[in-house]
């Protein structure tokens, strides 16, 4: 318990100064983990083949992590030394203008707290009395102590007494608040961060989230405002604030649209890494008892325990999320492969069916934006295709335009029908995932300083163009061109209800996908007034249901080379070349259905 002369003697200063050390430290640290996950598996991708790139790329990954572990931990170093000297600051002051009113009055603070002063009464004896913290029962404490009695300086004395003995009481919670924190900041010897130091990392986050909590208030996040509103609350931090609530709140600062991509990449990776973690340790820990007496008294004798039973629950949930987790490092560790540039990682969840935004190359510096809306059956499971879709874009793009700057983002923010049958019939998936489209578009565009920074296109796979459309329907989308694919339908009947204009909605449907009429089926299209036509021959009219591949919608039907719904991102196909010329904007080239 701290002295009221220690606290008197505090220098907040000594404490920031440190911090300010550990803050150096974990940027640097966040420095050199870009560079490894930015320079060094490119050159790896470029050197080594076979087995040596293997070792290679496990050395340099765990090299990755031991950044990231130096990051969040110095990082955390850093805001609890900040903390504890802001929150000390407070109790440091009350307790100097006790001292201060006492010199003023000619009272002596003893050692202990208590404050002796001089009598101040023509009926009582001159001579020198004492007053301290506290007050028996049922007296008032402080000044309180003083209402009836002669003496007109014992109230003034047991009110500073008092105040002395309320500083050194909040002063000894402050510091035992940040000493509980700070002692679980350590590491184990050597270069060689395990998943069990990284858990540990996590709970040090909790850890100090708890005890900095009146310092750093997760409530202060912006939690369901606009992206502007979440620009507008990070530009006016500090860089101190920012990097404190970053490493505080990874979580929160992380799903913040609005905010620069590479703010949320580094509080994402630090809850990816983290979780990534948690999830493999806890696949690692030890089966129950597998069998039990049957107790029923019946054969067989023994039954599988039900501990047993969620185990192996458990054991399959955990290496689905393991799964989703290895697509995001794969891609991750790709970067430099084929001239893949960096990877951002805008959002991510391990829960439900999980979430992943991932975009190749910095969105708010791009001259051209893709965002890619997957549909039915997109989970993190089996992730490792819509990744791969938008890496195959981005070397497109290339192609094409070598050394355009383009960034292709995955977007996963959503909860896609899980069945053909049944969920991808309904049209609550896109109702409830709209508005988180809409949100993100919002603050792609604010990170990128408004809406004539970037060409920004929008593309919909299957159900994903059903989530385009209603988002379309619902608000401003912040694009410039739309391409719909293999799309059951947008809810609505032509391309010019879209925000973006007739002009700028494009569609592609490969004769064999079963998908557009699937939605037609379901109601996912749109109806209005007009007669249908297949290749210019009238075959239909009157108030009729169209989905993007009809000609009567009205958009710019793509020549498709490829076949069924899911091939329309193959390397080398027309396919994917009349997408990619959308995204750099070489409307001219783009090859169209008669």
């Amino acid at each position: 318990m701290p002295t009221w002369q220690q606290l008197r003697d505090l220098k907040p200063a000594e404490y920031t100064d440190a911090a300010d050390g550990w803050g150096k430290v974990s940027s640097r640290s966040n420095a050199d983990k870009d560079r490894v996950d930015n320079g060094m598996f490119a050159k790896i991708h470029d050197t080594q083949k076979g087995e040596t790139a293997t070792e290679a790329t496990h050395a340099v990954r765990q090299l990755s992590r031991n950044f990231q572990y130096l990051h969040t931990e110095c990082g955390l170093i850093r805001t609890a030394l900040n903390g504890l000297a802001s929150e000390l600051a407070a109790p440091q002051r009350k307790l100097k203008q006790a001292l201060e009113d006492a010199e003023n009055l000619k009272f002596t603070v003893k050692p202990d707290g208590s404050v002796e002063y001089p009598t101040d009464s023509l009926v009582l004896a001159p001579g020198n009395n004492t007053a301290e913290h506290g007050a028996p029962v049922p007296l008032a404490p402080g000044k309180g102590e003083g209402v009836g009695s002669a003496d007109a300086n014992k109230g003034k004395a047991e009110d500073i007494a008092q105040r002395i003995g309320d500083a050194v009481r909040e002063a000894t919670e402050i510091d035992g608040r940040y000493a509980a924190a700070l002692r679980r900041l350590k590491a184990d010897p050597g270069l060689d961060v395990s998943d069990a130091a990284l858990v540990d990392a996590a709970a040090d986050t909790k850890a100090l989230q708890q005890a900095a909590g009146k310092y750093a208030d997760d409530d202060k996040i912006p939690h369901g405002k606009s992206p502007k509103e979440n620009a507008d609350w990070w530009n006016g931090l500090s860089q101190e604030q920012r990097d404190e609530y970053a490493t505080l709140y990874p979580a929160s600062v992380g799903a913040l649209d609005g905010l620069p991509s590479s703010v949320r990449d580094d509080a994402n990776r630090m809850v990816f890494a983290e979780t990534r973690a948690q999830i493999q340790t806890d696949l690692n820990k030890p089966a129950p008892n597998q069998y039990i007496p049957n107790p029923n008294g019946n054969y067989p004798a023994v039954v599988l325990s039900p501990e047993y039973k969620q185990w192996q629950k458990d054991q399959e949930r955990l290496k689905e999320q393991l799964n989703g987790s290895d697509s995001i490092q794969a891609r991750f560790d790709a970067t430099g492969k084929e001239g893949l540039p960096e990877a951002y990682l805008l959002g991510y969840d391990k829960d439900g069916i999980g979430r992943a935004i991932i975009a190749n190359g910095n969105p708010d510096t791009a001259d051209h934006t893709a965002v890619y809306v997957p549909g039915t059956k997109t989970n993190l499971k089996n992730f490792d295709e819509d990744i791969s879709r938008m890496t195959d874009m981005w070397r497109e793009t290339q192609t094409l335009s070598p050394g355009s700057n383009v960034s292709t983002i995955t977007w996963f923010g959503y909860d896609a029908p899980q069945s053909v049958l049944t969920d991808a019939t309904q049209k609550d998936y896109a109702y409830n995932g709209s508005p988180k489209l809409l949100q993100f578009m919002d603050g792609l565009e604010t990170a990128q300083g408004g809406p004539d920074n970037s060409h920004t296109t929008i593309i919909g796979h299957s159900y994903g163009s059903t989530v385009v459309g209603d988002a379309s329907n619902k608000g401003d989308l912040a694009a410039d061109d739309i391409v719909a694919v293999g799309s059951p339908g947008m809810l609505t009947g032509r391309a010019e209800d879209l925000d973006v204009g007739a002009d700028h909605v494009w569609s592609a449907a490969a004769t064999s996908d079963v998908v557009p009429a699937g939605g037609k089926a379901a109601g996912l299209g749109g109806y209005t007034w007009g007669v249908e036509t297949w290749n210019g021959v009238p075959f239909n009219a009157g108030y009729v249901q169209t989905v993007p591949s009809d000609e009567l919608f009205g958009a710019h039907r793509m020549d498709v080379d490829t076949s069924g719904h899911t091939s329309y991102w193959e390397r080398d196909s027309e396919s994917l070349s009349n997408q990619a010329k959308v995204v750099i904007g070489e409307y001219d080239k783009v090859n169209e259905d008669d």
